[in-house]
């Protein structure tokens, strides 16, 4: 089965969601997430940018975590890096302001 081609952001979040329905790969995407912009802050705020690194280790530690162990599918980030990584920003703040849940909703 060939898979569809993504042109545009607008097309492509639909099926990012599809890919993070469980709650568990939700969870573990915010975490990393929250993680990686907590690091990202403190890496400014004490000139220290291998923290930023770090945050990134986290975040993308987490994310495959919930792909390969809860969803059991491939992450998205692997042929779609940046509208991958806008989605999940996307989906990060939709959680924070209640449009989406862990659940899927």
């Amino acid at each position: 089965m060939e898979e569809k081609e993504y042109k545009t952001f607008k097309e492509f979040y639909p099926f990012y969601l599809e890919q993070h329905k469980k709650p568990g790969t939700r969870i573990t995407h915010f975490i990393g997430t929250t993680l990686f912009l907590v690091l990202v802050v403190l890496a400014i705020m004490k000139q220290q940018p291998i923290l930023a690194g770090e945050g990134a280790i986290c975040a993308y530690f987490f994310a495959w975590i919930g792909h390969f162990f809860i969803e059991h599918n491939k992450p998205a980030t692997f042929k779609y890096p940046w509208m991958s990584l806008k989605g999940d920003f996307k989906l990060y703040f939709e959680i924070l302001i209640g449009k989406q849940g862990f659940r899927g909703e």
